[in-house]
């Protein structure tokens, strides 16, 4: 899946920061413009709002990487007017990510999020930033009904849930062949939302369904019912720490069905959780694409990891406000309107967003564990 033509956009985007560093460089043409003019237009910022510790760190950690290695690129490129990355760590909670709104929006010269990462933390933040006319591009929040709140600086680069749970839907029926299957959340924001999805297009193949909450650790009762059930196929809707070991209880207490889990559960953290038995066979899926070879070495050059989960969502999302800024776009409301008015090649798709901030063109991939790995995704029909 390598991209030929990202090269050819940063060189796209290497020429029009000549308007930007225009603005901010010399003053020999009018010496009255100063430095004044020349800090407001160079001395700008973008965020990023997310995990970066506690349980759901490694996806936060993946995210940041791509964002980095962004902005890296973009300020080799102009190195007379670079941009700085302020990094809000959320934790995803909903509860820290509102005041962290507040303190980014305060900051004038903050003219750009990437993010907020997760869907409960998008929900209580989008009208704070909506407020403010701060631009947002997600790399991960899935819940689909964020679209539908009328925040004009809503977008994500990445598909919904209502076009990730009919794609896990499919492949649970159409792959596996499960004619019954159980159904888990972690009652979040995200977790229900998919699981409902699931749910709602598998239809009477539902025998059953359970709720557990975020940093349970004891799943026996979910267990017993899954096993009571009869399924031989049991979908979960939540993020990694609690997938893994689900799936592990699930193997030891004697269920043989398939786990099946969406993009919150697609991290290595999810088979150290599980452990090598537990996760074995484990399907899963996501709307995110795997990583082209040439994006994986350089991402890997400046992190010391391979990327994960989002980490070329992350990229993506991160070079649309770049490129915004790039153009000459210095202002919150012009780069909003460069946003809106986006359509060009990332190294995932072709992005270009609606009018609900929804991008078009979404592949659901299934991710297979096996041997304690995380195989390459291929795309579910």
């Amino acid at each position: 899946m390598k991209h030929p033509n990202s090269l050819l956009r940063w060189g796209a985007v290497a020429a029009t920061a000549a308007l930007v560093l225009s603005a901010c460089g010399s003053t020999e043409d009018n010496p009255d413009a100063a430095d004044d003019t020349a800090a407001a237009v160079c001395d700008l910022k973008i965020g990023y709002q997310g995990p970066l510790t506690g349980d759901a760190a490694a996806l936060g950690l993946n995210m940041i990487g791509g964002i980095k290695l962004a902005v890296d690129e973009y300020n080799a490129a102009n190195a007379d007017c670079p941009i700085t990355l302020e990094e809000f760590d959320s934790q995803g909670d909903p509860n820290l990510a509102t005041p962290l709104a507040t303190e980014i929006v305060q900051d004038a010269k903050i003219i750009g999020l990437v993010g907020p990462s997760f869907s409960g933390e998008t929900e209580a933040t989008g009208p704070t930033y909506a407020e403010a006319g701060l631009v947002t591009v997600s790399p991960s929040a899935t819940n689909p009904d964020l679209s539908t709140n009328g925040w004009d600086t809503f977008h994500r680069v990445l598909g919904n849930d209502a076009t990730q749970a009919p794609a896990a839907a499919r492949y649970i029926s159409n792959t596996l062949g499960a004619t019954e299957v159980f159904v888990v959340d972690d009652a979040s924001e995200y977790g229900k939302g998919i699981a409902d999805g699931v749910a709602e297009a598998l239809g009477d193949l539902v025998v059953g369904t359970d709720t557990v909450q975020q940093k349970q650790t004891d799943f026996s009762a979910t267990v017993t019912k899954a096993k009571a059930s009869g399924a031989t196929a049991l979908f979960f809707g939540g993020y990694y720490a609690e997938a893994g070991l689900l799936a592990k209880q699930l193997k030891t207490g004697g269920f043989t069905g398939t786990f099946v889990s969406g993009d919150g559960a697609l991290d290595p953290a999810f088979v150290e959780a599980s452990g090598v038995a537990g996760g074995e066979g484990a399907v899963l899926t996501c709307p995110c694409a795997p990583s082209p070879d040439d994006f994986a070495a350089k991402y890997e050059a400046l992190t010391g990891a391979a990327p994960g989960t989002y980490s070329t969502e992350a990229y993506d999302a991160t070079n649309v406000l770049l490129q915004g800024i790039a153009d000459g776009n210095s202002t919150r409301e012009d780069l909003l309107a460069w946003v809106n008015a986006y359509d060009a090649a990332g190294i995932t798709k072709q992005i270009k967003f609606d009018e609900g901030g929804e991008v078009a063109g979404v592949t659901v991939y299934a991710y297979v564990v096996t041997d304690g790995v995380i195989q390459p995704g291929t795309p579910i029909e």
